[in-house]
């Protein structure tokens, strides 16, 4: 079921009074609520698949509780790498085996060998990478001791399949959101309408500007070969802002419908392209993963700790795992490898923990050599998503190559020049607004407060009207290949 749909937005306000006005009066009949509308969000998608996340639900809860019960180092380490097995293994089955299955044969010929063998095919889980890495770190946080199990599976089961941010996150800690599931929630007028904002925004960036992107994006970069290299660039830039409009939106509208239920999710998106550079950068795009690496791969690996020959391979390291995390191609290793090699200037030059503080903090509009940061820091980028977006290594070269050839200089071309140009216009007016709101939660929580009533009533009017002019089919959100 997509966010975008009309089967949520029958789902949605179905689930919300069920939610507030019949199930109000126990807090377990509510989590209950939350777990079978959660797994009928779930089902919508594929019901056979429920089966996996109930049997990784199951696994990690009774892990969770042997740990605590046992002080033996050795039996505690069994038991975490029991939990690691199991939910690594089923990723790997599911989103690796058979990529590295075909480069293990691949591999092997090159000696002259000759093995044959047969592809699994499977469909991959939609959100298997998302609760996967929840329910890793629940086990992992109370081996380490930094969190005490819960007793109530109906608590954690929630908490698992909580439908808002199931399949594309943000991927929220235990000890950030089950807790949230164990205590008594309040009906919030002002959260409500706070939620309803932001879910509102969400749909704007997903709507209005990723998918209007997105048709240009296709037609580029499945017929490459015809455009020139100005066309292309320009395909990559409709790219680049599809995917943050696309995924930041899913995030937007995830914590915005969370906030309808009283719940509070973690922000996964802080403006990420107005970085000065590649870590900054970082420190901004998909939170929720880039930190979950940080604390369980990262650090345990060594960190920034050592020389700067032992910073330099972690940071080669983390890159590659974030890269293969987004899919089992060489595409998303080669992208993970150039982030990495354009962020290790940063570590040799001892300028990985600077720039911290927001550019906001320097006025309404950013200095010279702030701008020049931005811009550089945005151009590769578009440029880098190219490894992204294509369909295979071959084409992202073929695809860059192009770009960087004589034609790069020529006029682009478009079938629709209309369109273009409002796509264009949209994208001002969306990053404009962008800029405003940066210093908030999300661009519109306080935009239009100070302005009078109906001036700021007009302005949500006029963003519903977008969103419904430009429905059209509606289209899957990016991330939830992954």
């Amino acid at each position: 079921m997509l966010f975008n749909s009309i089967d949520f937005a029958v789902f949605l306000p179905i689930v919300f009074i069920l939610y507030w006005f019949v199930c109000n009066t126990k807090l377990g009949v509510q989590n209950i609520l939350i777990v079978l509308a959660s797994y009928f969000f779930y089902a919508w998608w594929d019901w056979r698949f429920l089966s996996l996340i109930f049997f990784s639900t199951t696994v990690d809860y009774c892990i969770g509780l042997a740990l605590s019960k046992q002080e033996d180092i050795f039996k505690r380490k069994v038991w975490l790498w029991t939990s690691v097995c199991i939910n690594l293994g089923l990723l790997g089955v599911f989103k690796y085996y058979n990529f590295f299955l075909e480069n293990f044969i691949q591999a092997f010929s090159l000696f002259g060998g000759d093995l044959r063998y047969n592809a699994l095919n499977i469909i991959l889980p939609v959100g298997i990478s998302f609760y996967t890495f929840q329910t890793l770190s629940y086990t992992i946080d109370i081996y380490r001791k930094q969190l005490e199990p819960t007793k109530n599976f109906v608590s954690f089961m929630a908490f698992v399949s909580f439908f808002p941010q199931l399949v594309a996150g943000p991927i929220e800690r235990a000890r950030d959101l089950l807790p949230q599931f164990e205590v008594r929630r309040k009906f919030d007028f002002d959260k409500v309408v706070d939620g309803l904002k932001q879910v509102l925004w969400g749909l704007f960036k997903k709507m209005v500007i990723a998918d209007n992107c997105a048709i240009f994006v296709d037609e580029f970069f499945g017929n490459h070969e015809a455009y020139s290299g100005s066309t292309l660039l320009i395909g990559a830039f409709f790219f680049t802002i599809q995917i943050y409009c696309d995924f930041s939106g899913y995030s937007d509208i995830a914590i915005g419908v969370s906030r309808l239920f009283g719940f509070n999710l973690s922000k996964n998106f802080a403006f990420p392209y107005f970085s000065r550079n590649i870590g900054e950068f970082w420190r901004r795009w998909h939170i929720s993963l880039t930190t979950w690496f940080r604390d369980y791969f990262y650090i345990p690996i060594g960190g920034s700790r050592g020389s700067k020959l032992f910073q330099i391979r972690n940071t080669i390291l983390i890159f590659l795992v974030i890269g293969l995390w987004h899919g089992a191609a060489w595409k998303f290793i080669v992208y993970g490898l150039i982030n990495a090699l354009h962020f290790l200037p940063l570590i040799i030059w001892g300028r990985k923990n600077t720039d911290k503080k927001e550019v906001e903090s320097h006025g309404l509009l950013p200095s010279s050599s702030e701008l020049f940061g931005i811009l550089k820091t945005f151009t590769f980028l578009v440029l880098v998503r190219v490894f992204f977006r294509a369909d295979d290594l071959q084409t992202a070269v073929s695809y860059l190559t192009e770009i960087f050839s004589t034609s790069l200089f020529s006029i682009p071309e478009f079938v629709n020049r209309t369109g273009a140009i409002i796509v264009f216009l949209g994208i001002i007016i969306f990053m404009s607004i962008e800029w405003l709101g940066k210093t908030h939660e999300y661009a519109i929580e306080k935009l239009g407060l100070t302005w009078k009533r109906q001036y700021r009533w007009g302005f949500y009017y006029i963003l519903v009207f977008c969103i419904f002019y430009f429905y059209a089919k509606p289209q899957q959100f990016i991330y939830f290949q992954f």
